[in-house]
């Protein structure tokens, strides 16, 4: 193909692309935007944060505070935070106090298990198919190692600490939330249900 015909090709597939309002066109700028979120914004992201999981989708109502506000919140679970001894004046300066929902989207950052402080929001890898996100409770250290136990803040969902939220090591952690967009993990959690991954 020589240079004006490389040129003309380009063009058509320019207008294609941008002008066309075909049903083949949508579908090709569908894919293209699939692709270029999958294999550049992404990527670029968790290089940039430090995680391979620089955005995550909240698939569970662990973290919930069921509506309620924060007050009566705490009224219900100040008897097992305080087993943790952590106070109601110490929750209240935790990022995301008032939990999260399910649908929600979370921007991690990459951390290592010394820059971890109680009521962070952990990422980390359990025994659930994908990664879990929970608060973290308390935070052991032995021997040089440190061990962190999280816990959802539901307080119907948990009474406790599940088995795999005992002596997290660094290894299993992806990271830790620092920003929250409500709702808009509701967008990949039904692409998963869609393909039946959810």
């Amino acid at each position: 193909m020589d240079k004006k015909g490389l040129k003309d090709f380009l063009k058509k597939l320019w207008h294609f692309i941008w002008e066309d309002n075909s049903i083949l066109s949508w579908i090709v700028n569908v894919i293209l935007a699939f692709l270029i979120v999958k294999f550049l914004i992404y990527p670029g992201l968790g290089l940039l944060l430090g995680t391979g999981f620089p955005v995550v989708a909240v698939v569970s109502d662990s973290m919930e505070h069921d509506g309620l506000d924060f007050d009566k919140w705490w009224n219900e679970r100040e008897e097992i935070y305080s087993s943790f001894m952590i106070s109601k004046d110490e929750f209240l300066s935790y990022k995301f106090k008032n939990g999260f929902n399910a649908g929600d989207l979370m921007v991690l950052v990459g951390v290592g298990a010394e820059e971890i402080k109680l009521g962070d929001s952990l990422v980390f890898l359990g025994d659930a198919p994908g990664p879990i996100i929970h608060r973290v409770v308390k935070i052991d250290r032995n021997n040089g190692e440190i061990f962190i136990q999280t816990m959802g803040d539901n307080k119907d969902k948990n009474k406790g600490s599940r088995p795999d939220e005992f002596g997290i090591t660094e290894e299993k952690i992806v990271g830790k939330g620092v920003f929250r967009i409500p709702y808009l993990g509701w967008v990949k959690l039904g692409a998963l249900k869609l393909v039946g991954m959810a």
